[in-house]
């Protein structure tokens, strides 16, 4: 174990729970971050020496010996950057968040959830389920947990790992599942694979990494070709296609409630409730409970964790129903990470079944120039599902801007009855001088720094103002 790690980057979600993990472990840490947040002022606050200046001479000293310090930095920082650069200048082991991940995983019983949607939510019903549970597990997670309040759960007596599986940038393919779940391969990250054939071998290489011994739970209907090696068994799950190894049966939604059946190679267990009540987390809670029954849960503790589990922080993450409203009816407020097309269009399938017959208005930010103009006509005809569409400027994150990319070529060929393109800016002000049934923000971006104050707002039109 590493005595001294410096995170390059260590304000992002995943850097995070690294850095918590060796801490808790007893390493000392520091890092830098371009910007301060919620999760660096924590890290601070649990004993991290964090800075926001690329500066190599805000590194602490202790820091500063290759002989005894481990460097670690994400994708997402710069190749230019100054303290990177100093590291690497100097000598320093420097490596990958995701080679330190993989680190962690050829010392464990690791559940990797790869998929290019799906993941986040996936591996965090897999950890809440057997954290619970007497299997235990330690989990580094791409999202907070609502159950915990943290994206990194620990735990002493167990040897499970529950990691999800980057496929930015090849990440996933440092590390070495016992159990590996592809959720989807909808073609993501073409500006790393190039087309759909290199992103589909990216998966497949991943499927390559399982021990002997371990098993693949693949999502039926794949276009992906695995690439196991001998002695690893591939079992397939779905929420509805009945010959899959695992699925799931009697999908039904009693009075705003989710219940199904799940069907296993061991037999039925019947009358499994979702925490979480929407119909595009059952395929997500078919692979959970799969990971988890192979991973030594019991049938109880599979119940008892789907039923109670809450989700990440910004996966189909409800912020105000009915009952919230003075009046007992009022705008419903929800917020998802959906980025994807094929998220963006599962969201709005699910919020419609959830409460039929309310008029949904959606608030898209698109996520990352390069994406918004490799599929502006998926994200057009999964938006056109919504009577009402809002689009958002599109969010940089480590981009640079694109010539003619823009929200625009999204919103011309939106179908909705109604659509407009505004600044993120002036959103809160639609929003006051606006009525909606339902109103979700979608987007992997910064929107969902807006909801406290909409939340208010909306609370506001039924108390006089008075929030």
């Amino acid at each position: 174990m590493e005595k001294q790690v410096y995170f390059v980057g260590i304000g992002g979600i995943g850097m995070a729970n690294l850095a918590r993990y060796y801490m808790l472990k007893g390493a000392a840490v520091a890092g830098y971050d371009r910007t301060p947040s919620d999760l660096t002022h924590a890290l601070e606050a649990e004993g991290a020496q964090v800075t926001y200046a690329d500066d190599e001479m805000e590194i602490p000293l202790p820091f500063r010996n290759p002989d005894d310090t481990l460097v670690v930095y994400t994708p997402a920082v710069p190749a230019d950057n100054r303290i990177l650069s100093f590291f690497r200048d100097s000598g320093f082991e420097v490596i990958k968040r995701a080679a330190l991940l993989g680190r962690i995983t050829r010392h464990t019983e690791a559940i990797c959830v790869a998929g290019s949607h799906g993941k986040t939510t996936t591996s965090s019903m897999i950890a809440h389920i057997l954290y619970s549970g007497h299997v235990g597990c330690n989990a580094f997670l791409g999202g907070i947990l609502r159950n915990y309040d943290t994206n990194l759960l620990l735990c002493d007596h167990s040897k499970v790992a529950v990691v999800e599986a980057d496929e930015y940038d090849r990440s996933f393919h440092h590390l070495t599942p016992h159990i590996a779940v592809v959720t989807s391969v909808d073609p993501d990250h073409l500006d790393i694979y190039g087309d759909e054939a290199g992103y589909l071998e990216g998966f497949a290489h991943f499927t390559s990494l399982i021990r002997p011994g371990g098993y693949l739970l693949l999502h039926s209907g794949l276009k992906l070709h695995p690439r196991c090696a001998e002695g690893v068994t591939t079992l397939t799950y779905s929420a509805r296609d009945p010959q899959a190894a695992y699925h799931a049966e009697n999908l039904r939604h009693p009075e705003g409630h989710l219940y199904f059946d799940l069907v296993t190679p061991e037999g039925t267990i019947r009358d499994l409730e979702l925490g979480v009540p929407v119909e595009i987390n059952v395929d997500n809670a078919v692979a959970a409970a799969a990971a988890s029954l192979l991973s030594g849960a019991t049938e109880q503790e599979v119940r008892s964790g789907l039923k109670s589990f809450m989700g990440p922080k910004r996966r189909f993450e409800i912020w105000l129903r009915d009952e919230d409203y003075p009046s007992g009816r009022g705008t419903i407020l929800i917020d998802d990470y959906a980025h994807s097309p094929a998220e963006v269009r599962a969201s709005i399938e699910g919020v419609k079944k959830l409460w039929p017959g309310r008029r949904l208005t959606v608030v898209f930010q698109p996520h990352l120039y390069t994406r918004t103009r490799d599929f502006a006509p998926e994200f057009a005809e999964a938006l056109s599902a919504a009577p009402d569409v809002i689009l958002c400027e599109i969010y940089p994150a480590r981009e640079l801007p694109l010539p003619g990319v823009t929200s625009e070529i999204i919103a011309r060929d939106v179908k909705s009855e109604k659509i407009s393109v505004i600044e993120r800016k002036d959103l809160l002000t639609l929003v006051k001088n606006s009525n909606f049934e339902i109103l979700m923000t979608l987007g992997a971006a910064d929107i969902n720094v807006l909801l406290p104050e909409i939340k208010a707002l909306l609370l506001a039109k039924q108390t006089g103002g008075r929030g």
